[in-house]
């Protein structure tokens, strides 16, 4: 898994590229792990070039939200392909996570 981090209006966009699943999972979480500990509490994930998502991956999406909640902070998410969006809303996760059709979206709302 590839995955860009950017920042943009102090918020970081975090774009993972390919399949977020138990092999992959830990690379991610790492990856917000280290943009708490650098205080970058709102974090948005594009996730346009996401192309599967597996229960590993739903639960780095819970526990980073839950560690930014505590610091009063947000994670959004933006640009979710069919298959991908069509996990969250089975899951049940799409009631939990704000989901922005772009990453632009999400930067612009994140913080209100």
């Amino acid at each position: 898994m590839n995955i860009k981090v950017e920042e943009q209006k102090g918020i970081a966009i975090v774009s993972p590229e390919g399949r977020l699943d138990a092999n992959t999972a830990e690379e991610l979480e790492e990856s917000f792990n280290e943009l708490i500990s650098r205080s970058k509490v709102y974090i948005v994930v594009n996730c346009k070039a996401l192309d599967y998502l597996s229960s590993a991956g739903l639960r780095v999406f819970l526990s980073t939200a839950k560690q930014l909640k505590k610091l009063s902070g947000r994670i959004a998410l933006a640009d979710l392909n069919e298959n991908v969006h069509q996990i969250f809303e089975i899951s049940g996760f799409d009631s939990i996570f704000s989901i922005f059709d772009t990453a632009e979206d999400a930067v612009d709302c994140i913080k209100r």
